[in-house]
């Protein structure tokens, strides 16, 4: 069964229960990945669709954070709510440490040794951190290793040279 398969079939078994919120949700990550499908003319990949949920649980995300800025915990609830339907569909979540690792092996696979190098760690990065990590929080980790690969080289570099 095909991630969309799987989407559809859920929905249908929320409509049968009564339970409205995953129906709903359901709904939204549906029509999302039926846009997307649309702009692309042809049937998404299951890669493709998780980029989808990616994006719909970010948007949550970021509402939530929105919504308590305005103390509107009500609504802060249930896009709350809505994240936890949509990540039952995304791949398990990468670990702090699992995170590290990768941007580790990443930095030395690419041989970056300074922030100019972000880009190239981060494209390295990406394909193994699609819907497993945020974006945001990787490429902060990234941008911190860097810092520091970049502060010993500049300190042995400096204390050599002189």
């Amino acid at each position: 069964m095909t991630l969309a398969q799987r989407l559809q079939a859920d929905m249908t078994a929320a409509m049968r229960s009564g339970d409205v919120l995953t129906r709903d949700t359901l709904r939204m990550v549906i029509a999302a990945a039926h846009n997307a499908e649309v702009a692309a003319r042809r049937p998404l990949t299951d890669d493709e669709l998780v980029g989808v949920l990616t994006k719909e649980a970010k948007t949550r995300r970021e509402s939530v954070e929105a919504y308590e800025a305005i103390g509107r915990t009500d609504l802060a609830d249930k896009e709350r709510a809505e994240v936890q339907v949509i990540a039952t569909y995304l791949p398990a979540q990468l670990t702090e440490d699992e995170i590290a690792t990768l941007v580790a092996d990443a930095i030395a696979a690419t041989g970056a040794s300074s922030a100019r190098d972000m880009g190239k760690v981060m494209g390295r990065l990406s394909p193994s951190i699609k819907g497993r990590a945020d974006g945001k929080v990787v490429s902060g980790m990234v941008a911190q290793a860097l810092a520091r690969i970049d502060l010993a080289g500049h300190d042995h570099g400096g204390a050599g040279g002189a």
